[in-house]
């Protein structure tokens, strides 16, 4: 018989019973299988690297949705691909990022303090912001090598961090500790995308320079013979090398400290060696690109912005399409820059490269004729570059300037680029003293003419690049300063036979700082012309954005399309600008850098819905960079860009002009370059002594 105990017992098991049924119900907590299934394709590690407790952190954070397939930031792509597949996720390959150190200054930076007592980079840093002179460099006391967990870092000789990219996987452990931001995590995107900022290591050739290319660091690799890091590092920023190392005036090398001390750095000519180091090798550097994104972007203007701004969409991942007016691409580089400075089939070379990247081009397609903006939104593109440059030529505004015999110097140059008849005769005065002026004149001389060069202020005013006035002094044009046209005369059929000028006397400096010319009353003077070129200035073609006689876009005081100077977005959202249609008239490398500014621009509002810009974005030269007192360095000779074709023999050939300077030459001039930071620079107290290069960078 069964006992009341055992009825009790068995009374209360089943009560348990019960309740545990009932709470296993209530109480259930669900684990999604995926959790396990994620964890068990990670590394394995649990080093933390991501950000997360271990595996088994990170592999909830991706089921949650608070992290992505590529979580694992030592698994790379093959770990990256599992994960999306068991999350039903589509994954394409992941952009190489890895830790790069914005500086190189360590123990070249001086101190202002020596404090023993704190012996890492955050409290050095609280510490009336750390014991160097420069506000922006490293501190040096690797506190970012303790972070890494994965022995990536180590601190070089010089005194700051060096990255060994093989370790490196890109956690952001070491971008996180270090108080002046020296260290970033960078990709390819993010290279591209980056504006200068004022706690960047600015040199100053790099604050001056209107592309942003990080001179310092190109010149270092070409000083280790590495010709093709040098270039990756240029066409980060630009993509004609080529042409920009045979045109750009390089305004980098008017605040070279280098020039404190003797002469400046030949910093347009290493960058010219290192371009036509490729070109001669026979075979193109590859260039990567982002994968594609099906995102369509009109470009219109195949000239250096338009070539740039397409040039940069591509490699962040876009199809842009370029629509051309004229027959081939290059707008003035090859309508404006006469064959001896920029050779054409130097020029194609280089545009070739970059449509081989997957850039459509439309040619001979009429902004406002055969396409409008509304046209181009129906047909699918999401975004609008607006590069179309200034082709309308200023005029002078006196009697018989529409004479037969008068046309503009671009026009000239045009039918020259374009191999058209020019109708140019035997005396030719030219009226300007830009770099248009300039190449119409020289170009006059090449083809039989005796050319005069009329200009209203002095040679030291010219705005022209002083190697071009120097040039055309060399090749026999006639300059005739202080001077200006009052009034062309002509025969009876209405052709020029000469040019009426007065004499002008210099006053006051205008708002270009130039000294104002003013006219001497009572000294107007002929002087015979058979052919008279312009070349006075030139401003945007406006008219083609009008539809229907309305326009949704501004125009500036100034004949430009108005935009925000910092993003190039115009009135209407999807449109941007850049180079000359914006800032008139300006420089090859302006245009170029106008151009990836605005892919930059046009990324964001294509994946962010609006542009935008760091607070700390560097718009003018930081002050305390721009010391001139740069004492400790030995004197050596710059070198020279040698002649391709005699002073006697030039007026007689397009050929090019200047060659570039040889292996030894550049590696001689890169030992010139003082390796400036901010506020540092190599200081050498032997003069003639064998260059001072620092240890290789092994950041990419």
């Amino acid at each position: 018989m069964i006992t009341a105990s055992v009825l009790v017992l068995l009374g209360i098991g089943f009560t348990a019973a019960v309740i545990l049924a009932v709470a296993s119900k209530v109480l259930y907590v669900y684990e999604d299988p995926r959790i396990a299934q994620v964890e068990s394709v990670l590394a394995g590690a649990n080093c933390g690297g991501c950000g997360y407790p271990g595996c088994a952190g990170a592999a909830q954070g991706v089921v949650e949705g608070k992290a992505g397939a590529t979580v694992c930031v030592i698994g790379g792509d093959q770990v990256a691909t599992n994960v999306a597949t068991i999350m039903g996720l589509e994954f394409s390959s992941m952009e190489k990022q890895i830790a790069f150190v914005d500086c190189t200054g360590g123990t070249r930076a001086e101190d202002v303090y020596i404090y023993e007592g704190a012996k890492d980079c955050r409290a050095q840093h609280l510490l009336y912001s750390g014991s160097k002179m420069c506000p922006e460099g490293c501190l040096g006391y690797g506190t970012c090598v303790t972070a890494c967990q994965f022995g990536a870092i180590e601190m070089g000789p010089n005194g700051y961090p060096v990255v060994d990219p093989n370790l490196c996987t890109a956690c952001g452990g070491c971008e996180q500790v270090c108080p002046r931001g020296v260290i970033t995590i960078w990709g390819m995107t993010a290279r591209i995308m980056h504006l200068n900022e004022t706690t960047d290591c600015l040199a100053p050739c790099r604050q001056r320079c209107p592309g942003q290319i990080n001179i310092p660091r190109y010149i270092e690799q070409v000083s280790r013979g590495d010709y093709a890091g040098a270039l990756e590092t240029i066409r980060e920023r630009i993509p004609m090398p080529l042409s920009i190392g045979r045109v750009c005036p390089h305004p980098c090398e008017d605040v070279c400290r280098r020039g404190h001390v003797d002469e400046p750095v030949g910093i347009n000519m290493i960058k010219r060696f290192a371009a036509d180091w490729e070109m001669n090798s026979g075979q193109r550097l590859p260039i990567s690109c982002a994968p594609d994104t099906g995102r369509k972007i009109a470009v219109v203007g195949g000239g250096p912005a338009g070539l740039s701004c397409a040039f940069s969409l591509r490699r962040l991942g876009h199809n842009p399409t370029i629509f051309e007016s004229m027959p081939a691409l290059g707008g003035q580089l090859r309508y404006g820059i006469p064959e001896y400075r920029l050779p054409k089939d130097i020029l194609n070379w280089e545009i070739q490269g970059i449509i081989d990247l997957g850039i459509d081009v439309e040619y001979e397609k009429f902004f406002g004729t055969d396409f409008t903006l509304n046209s181009l939104k129906k047909d699918g593109y999401e975004a609008v570059f607006l590069g179309i440059g200034a082709w309308m030529n200023m005029t002078l505004r006196i009697e018989n300037e529409e004479a037969k015999g008068v046309e503009t110097g671009t026009e000239f140059l045009t039918k020259v680029g374009l191999g058209i008849e020019t109708g140019i005769n035997k005396k030719v005065v030219v009226i300007g003293g830009g770099n248009t002026a300039i190449d119409t004149a020289r170009t006059g001389v090449r083809l039989g003419a005796n050319v005069t060069l009329m200009y209203r202020r002095t040679r030291d005013e010219m705005p022209a690049n002083i190697e071009e006035i120097i040039g055309a002094e060399e090749e026999n044009v006639n300059y005739l300063f202080l001077a200006a046209p009052t009034r062309i005369v002509t025969d009876d059929s209405d052709h020029v036979t000469h040019v009426e000028y007065i004499e002008m006397e210099l006053g006051e400096p205008d708002d270009s700082g130039r000294r104002r010319p003013i006219p001497i009353e009572g000294s107007e003077t002929l002087i015979e012309a058979d052919t008279v070129y312009t070349a006075i200035g030139q401003k945007p073609e406006l008219s083609c954005l009008y539809e229907n006689g309305t326009c949704d876009l501004e125009e500036t005081r100034w004949r430009t399309l108005g935009a925000d100077s910092d993003t190039l977005q115009t009135a209407l959202p999807h449109v941007f600008t850049g180079g000359d249609m914006h800032t008139g008239p300006a420089l090859v490398i302006t245009a170029l850098g106008e151009g990836r500014k605005a892919a930059r621009s046009i990324h964001q509002y294509l994946n962010e819905d609006a542009p935008h810009i760091s607070a700390n974005t560097q718009r003018e030269m930081i002050d305390y960079t721009m010391f001139t007192n740069v004492p400790d360095v030995g004197l050596r000779d710059r070198s020279k860009m040698p002649n391709l074709i005699e002073c006697d023999e030039r007026t007689c050939t397009f050929k090019e002009i200047e060659g570039a300077i040889s292996e030894a030459e550049a590696k001689h001039e890169t030992c010139r370059c003082l390796r400036c930071g901010l506020t540092c620079y190599n200081r050498d107290l032997v003069d003639g002594q064998e260059c001072i290069v620092d240890e290789c960078v092994k950041n990419p």
